[in-house]
C-alpha cells in the first residue's frame, strides 16, 4: 500500500511490490514538490533536493545501533543526541520561539556534528553500521530540507497517521484478493482521508456520490475549493 498526502489531499495506491512501479503510480514520472519519506531504497531515484528524510525513522535506526552494542554503540548514542537536539530546536521554532534564519543557525553545528559522526562510523568494525553511515551520507542534504522550506516537516508522521486505518484494515481483512478489490480499497481510503483532512462529512459525500451516479448527474468534487 502506497500513500502520499498534502495538508488537504491524501492519495492511496495498491501495487504488488514496493518497487519503482508503485512510486510512479503514486507520484507520477516527475515530481515538482518535496517528498518526505523514510529511507526505503526506491526513494533513491528522487533528487536529494526534492526529499526530506524522516527523522523519526532515523531516530529508530540510531537506537538500533545502540542496542547492537560493540563498535556501533558510540555512533548510535551520538546520533540520538543530535536527533534530540534537532527536535528540540524544531519544536521551539514551531512554537514561535524564533524565526527560520535562527533555526538554520541552531541546526548548522548539529549538521556538522552528525556528518562527522557518520564519516567516522564508516570506519568502525561493524559492517551494518558502515553501510548505514554510507547510505545516510549519500543523501545527507535530504536530512535538512525542512530547515529551508516552509511547509516541510522533519518527519513523515502526517502520512503515517493517515495510513493507520488502511494498515488496520489490511491486518484484519488480510488484504485484497482481486484487482477490483484493490481499486475499491485505494479509492475509498483516498476519499475518506481526503475528506477528513478537509473537515468534510464522509457520509454526506458518499450519499451525494451514489445519488449522482444513479441519476446520471455530475459527481460532487472531492477537491473542494478552500
Amino acid at each position: 500500500m502506497w500513500a502520499a498526502a498534502t495538508r488537504w489531499v491524501a492519495c492511496f495506491v495498491i501495487r504488488p511490490t514496493r518497487g519503482a512501479i508503485g512510486l510512479v503510480a503514486l507520484l507520477g514520472e516527475s515530481i515538482h514538490g518535496i517528498v518526505t519519506s523514510d529511507r526505503l531504497a526506491v526513494y533513491g531515484s528522487l533528487s536529494p533536493d526534492r526529499r526530506q528524510v524522516c527523522w523519526a525513522h532515523l531516530k529508530r535506526d540510531f537506537q538500533k545501533l545502540v542496542e547492537r552494542g560493540g563498535a556501533a554503540t558510540d555512533l548510535g548514542t551520538e546520533g540520538l543526541r543530535v536527533v534530540d537536539d534537532v527536535f528540540d530546536w524544531w519544536h521551539q521554532f514551531r512554537g514561535g520561539g524564533f524565526d527560520r534564519e535562527q533555526l538554520q543557525q541552531h541546526i548548522a553545528p548539529l549538521r556538522q556534528t552528525l556528518r562527522a559522526a557518520l564519516a567516522a562510523g564508516c570506519a568502525v568494525n561493524d559492517a551494518k553500521a558502515n553501510t548505514f553511515c554510507e547510505n545516510v551520507l549519500d543523501i545527507e542534504p535530504a536530512l535538512w530540507t525542512f530547515t529551508c522550506h516552509q511547509g516541510v516537516e522533519p518527519t513523515n508522521n502526517h502520512i503515517e497517521r493517515l495510513l493507520r486505518p488502511g494498515v488496520l484494515w489490511r491486518k484484519n481483512a488480510f488484504g485484497c484478493h482481486s484487482v477490483d478489490g484493490c481499486r475499491f480499497v485505494e479509492r475509498i481510503l483516498t476519499v475518506v482521508q481526503t475528506l477528513r483532512l478537509q473537515q468534510r462529512s464522509v457520509l454526506d459525500f458518499l450519499h451525494q456520490s451514489l445519488r449522482a451516479h444513479r441519476q446520471n448527474q455530475t459527481a460532487p468534487a472531492l477537491l473542494a475549493s478552500r
